[in-house]
């Protein structure tokens, strides 16, 4: 059994955060986006200005989920008064399907219980088939939409919600 840990990011690993986003969005993203698009989202939503602000923004937190020692993704907390959002949650190639994202949910959702918030929530792509699915069998539905621009695509995220 692979030891795996889930540890918060703090301004000091702006460098590894910034080297793990743009890796893990590439590759979930990069085949189904122009590269002009991609590299908007990447330069601007993932440039070192942008993340610097948000590691040190109160309401949101960020944590890198390793496997024995090994960094393998990390995702995105936001802390709202009545839920928390999952923002991201990116798992590198090599580590996919070992169930990090299971236990990245599941971390979150004791987040939640832990503030006495009654849901978690999250906007995913509506093409990602494998996102959905995964949200559904964990006990996530559907509530509504918005809109994701991703350089000047706008795209559509289903908004999921779960209740605790």
């Amino acid at each position: 059994m692979k030891n795996t840990t889930i540890t918060p990011v703090t301004p000091a690993d702006l460098e590894q955060l910034r080297n793990v986003s743009i890796e893990t969005f590439t590759a979930t993203f990069g085949a189904v986006n122009t590269p002009e698009n991609l590299n908007a989202y990447l330069e601007h939503d993932l440039s070192r200005e942008q993340l610097s602000q948000e590691l040190v923004d109160p309401t949101a937190a960020f944590y890198f989920l390793q496997v024995d020692g090994e960094l393998a993704g990390y995702g995105k907390l936001l802390h709202h008064a009545t839920d928390i959002e999952i923002q991201r949650v990116y798992v590198r190639e090599g580590f996919q399907h070992h169930g990090l994202g299971r236990q990245f949910l599941e971390f979150t959702e004791q987040v939640a219980r832990d503030a006495g918030l009654p849901k978690v929530i999250l906007g995913v792509w509506e093409h990602n088939d494998n996102a959905l699915a995964f949200y559904k069998f964990m006990g996530y539905h559907r509530y509504g939409a918005h809109t994701f621009k991703l350089g000047d695509d706008p795209q559509t995220d289903y908004l999921m919600e779960k209740s605790l």
